[in-house]
Formats: C-alpha cells, structure tokens, sequence
C-alpha cells in the first residue's frame, strides 16, 4: 500500500485508520468537509492535482447520525448522501481508475427480517425510520457493481456492525448508544443522580472495538476484491450487560439503574452474519475483549466533553 486517499477523514473511522497508516508509514491524503466538499461536483477535482498516484481509495464519507435523524432528515439526507457518493465515483472513473476503491455499506440497509448476511444485502425493505440512508448505501453499492462491470475497477464493500472506542464525534451530535450509556452512568455517579435506560434493557446490540475494524478492513483489502462483507463481532449482548460492565468500571450501582418501557428503543436483536469474512481471517484480528474495550472507551469519554 503505497499511497491512499481517504474522504470522511474527520470522522470517526477515518481518525482511526489515519493512525493506523501513521503508525506504518503509509503516506496518505485526507479530505473532510472543511477541504472538500464532496457535494459539489467540481471539489475533488480543485483538492487533488495527482489522481494517478493513488493506489487505493477509503471512501468513509457519509451524511448522518445516530438517533433519530435518519428519520426526521430523510429527504435531505438522500439528496446530500446522492450527491457525495455519486461525485465521489464519477471522479473515481474518470480521474483515478487504477484505484480500489474501500467503501463503508451500513447495517440498517439490511431487513431484518430477510437474514443479516451478505447475499441479502439488496434484499427486502429496509426499516422505514432508516429507509433513506440505508437505501443511499444500497445505491453506492449497486454503483461500485456497475463500475467494475463496464470498466473493470476494483473495489470493496464493508458493512460493519456497530463501532465503539476513542475518538467518537464531541460535536453535539446525537450519540451511539454505547456512549449515551457511559456518559449517564458517569454522570450519575458524579453527580448522585438516578440513571434511566430506555427499554427494558433486554434489547441485544452487536459491537465492535473501532481499531479491530481497521485491522480487519485492511486485511480483507490484501486479500480481495468486488465483494461485499460484514464486519463484526459475532456476539451481541443486551443493554443491560453494557450497562453492568460500565457500572463495575465506573463504581455506579448497577441496582440503581431503572427503565423506561414506554420510549421506543429499535430492534430487539441484531447481529450480523460473519462466516465470510472469518472464513478469510479467523477470528484473531478481533482481538480487543469487550471489558478491555468499554473500559478504554470510558477513560476517552471521562476525558472529553460528552460528560457534565
């Protein structure tokens, strides 16, 4: 791997796999929304003047965030999501073929009910509160598809499960789960406040530690091409372990957490299919213990602004 472009770069993975390719001394170039905005046709082209020198692209780049905002901004949320993945291959195609191309897919683009494994991808309607984004994702694949059919261009297309760990957005955004938890439960021993948990906490979530998902993307890059996978953990576990977990590294008593039933908390289960992937790699390059994991992730959060 000798030279990478890298869009997204600001964002949570991007942070991660910037340090990672430090670390190795892979040289690189980083686009985020402050030098190129990959909603206009013309940004790629003023940010890049060697396109040729690529030998991969790590396209991260993406509109959304957690909570309910799939939802409340699903129209605009197409346009700008069309409009950053459609610039993004047209530039690919044009000025920079001999790069593969590594793009992120999202796990909300598969229906539940069809099975969370790869050849159902593009299968079904995906969750209705998600239906924007996910289908986004489903067109940026169908592009990649498209692109190596007619020109021959080499990509490929990871969806990863939920990622956690240091380095998470601290920009007001509405949080992933696994931080809301923290920060509550680090407040309320904090501050002595009560901790209240939409759901019943038996609502099952799938994680896995954001440095094993750039081990894992990277290898698979080494090893193939054209092909969809999943990333993930191959365990889900329910809210109310993450938050016993949490209370035993933070000192909150657990038995003081309740739980609002009435707040709507998603699916019940969802853990993604990962035969394939470990197929390929086994299982050692998950190699961050959840404990190890939340506990890191804990002393990151202690020390940003996400808590009070």
């Amino acid at each position: 791997m000798n030279s990478v472009l890298i869009t997204g770069s600001s964002g949570f993975l991007g942070r991660r796999l910037i340090r990672k390719l430090e670390n190795e001394g892979i040289s690189y170039l980083a686009l985020n929304s402050r030098n190129c905005d990959l909603t206009r046709d013309d940004s790629l082209a003023k940010a890049i003047s060697n396109p040729g020198d690529f030998d991969y692209i790590f396209h991260l780049a993406a509109w959304t965030q957690a909570g309910t905002f799939c939802d409340t901004h699903r129209g605009i949320q197409w346009i700008v999501n069309q409009q950053i993945n459609t610039n993004m291959l047209a530039w690919w195609q044009q000025h920079a073929p001999q790069a593969k191309m590594i793009a992120l897919g999202t796990s909300i683009s598969y229906t539940v009910e069809e099975g969370l494994s790869e050849e159902k991808y593009m299968q079904g309607i995906p969750t209705d509160k998600f239906y924007a984004y996910a289908m986004c994702k489903r067109m940026l694949l169908a592009g990649l598809e498209c692109l190596q059919r007619q020109y021959g261009m080499q990509y490929l297309y990871l969806v990863p499960s939920t990622l956690y760990g240091p380095d998470y957005h601290t920009d007001g955004r509405q949080l992933h789960f696994i931080y809301d938890l923290i920060r509550k439960i680090i407040n309320g021993k904090k501050h002595g406040t009560p901790v209240t948990l939409w759901g019943d906490g038996e609502q099952r979530r799938e994680l896995v530690y954001v440095d094993d998902f750039v081990q894992v993307m990277l290898a698979l890059n080494n090893k193939i091409e054209n092909e969809i996978y999943n990333i993930g953990s191959g365990e889900d576990h329910s809210i109310r372990d993450f938050a016993r977990i949490i209370c035993e590294k933070t000192g909150y008593d657990f038995n003081q957490i309740t739980y609002d039933t009435t707040q709507y908390v998603g699916a019940k289960s969802k853990i993604l299919a990962v035969d394939k992937y470990r197929s390929l790699l086994g299982r050692t390059l998950m190699s961050t213990d959840l404990s190890d994991g939340i506990e890191q992730t804990i002393a990151w959060v202690r020390s940003s602004n996400l808590v009070d």
